[in-house]
């Protein structure tokens, strides 16, 4: 499996987590852009941008589109890609989110989908004397 990833946020959010996450795994094994989505963006525009990216990005696997904020821009934007391509959109992202699905590169789009997920929930948990409590 070579699935795309594809990073669609509010200013430069998407660039320093993916940043990060190669600086913390010391490499990126799965093909990932960036898109930064401003408040005072036009909506088509990025969209016309997202789907180029999309289509640079996916080699017959699909795309895994991470968003910031559900609801938002960027999360809309990524949403309507739906209707022009082979993506799964999870909004939420983070640092765990991320470092979580490019963990595992040989997962196809619907395992990775979950990775992200399940990645995302159990990287916010809560740090007290008595350990790690988890959030939800």
């Amino acid at each position: 499996m070579n699935v795309g990833i594809l990073l669609i946020t509010h200013g430069n959010i998407g660039a320093v987590l993916l940043q990060t996450a190669i600086d913390v795994l010391g490499v990126c094994p799965l093909q990932t852009s960036t898109l930064s989505a401003p408040t005072d963006c036009d909506p088509e525009r990025v969209l016309e941008e997202a789907v180029s990216m999309a289509n640079r990005l996916d080699s017959g696997d699909g795309v895994l589109v991470l968003t910031d904020l559900y609801g938002s821009t960027p999360s809309n934007i990524a949403c309507r890609l739906h209707d022009q391509h082979t993506v799964r959109v999870v909004s939420g992202v983070n640092l765990p989110m991320l470092i979580r699905v490019l963990n595992y590169p040989g997962m196809d789009l619907n395992e990775l989908t979950h990775k992200a997920v399940t990645g995302g929930r159990d990287g916010v948990l809560t740090c007290n004397l008595e350990g790690p409590l988890h959030a939800g």
